[in-house]
């Protein structure tokens, strides 16, 4: 199943071989014209944009900058393991809607939640943590601080 820029499935859309090569270009430089797609595809640069637009209005894809927390001066990144009670929706929904927390995933196993904050310190992430348990239904926390992050790939989805 296809996901959609915000984790909720993407509209039905049927990838054939020419848009899954034209996501790998925009993977690999997401600033590249439409014309030198194009070239690398064999299609002309108006096809490629009403493609690129048809893949971005059906939420298959997001054309983005990505950037580095370190050098912005966010020391801190950590994944926080969350166990809860009630309606586990709801409590992502809330978790969802705090600015520093990128990344939230309802999930099976040890913990019902997953969640990836970037933070400026250890007293942010502290305050941080105190916000998540003061949510509802947080029964647990558990932290895991990262030392060093070794690989981060954006190019799954089209092989």
């Amino acid at each position: 199943m296809a996901h959609g820029p915000r984790g909720g499935p993407a509209a039905s859309i049927v990838l054939d071989d020419i848009s899954k090569r034209i996501i790998e270009q925009l993977q690999a430089d997401g600033r590249q014209s439409y014309a030198s797609i194009g070239k690398a595809v064999g299609l002309s640069e108006a096809a490629v944009r009403q493609r690129v637009q048809r893949l971005q209005e059906a939420g298959v894809m997001q054309i983005v900058a990505v950037t580095d927390p370190l050098t912005l001066g966010f020391r801190r990144q950590a994944m926080i393991g969350l166990k809860c009670d009630g309606d586990l929706q709801k409590v992502a929904d809330d978790l969802a809607a705090m600015v520093e927390i990128d990344y939230v995933v309802i999930t099976a196993g040890s913990f019902d939640l997953l969640l990836e904050v970037v933070c400026e310190d250890d007293d942010h992430l502290l305050e941080i943590l105190s916000r998540v348990r003061g949510v509802p239904s947080v029964t647990s926390t558990e932290t895991f601080v990262y030392l060093k992050l070794r690989k981060q790939t954006y190019t799954w989805g089209t092989r």
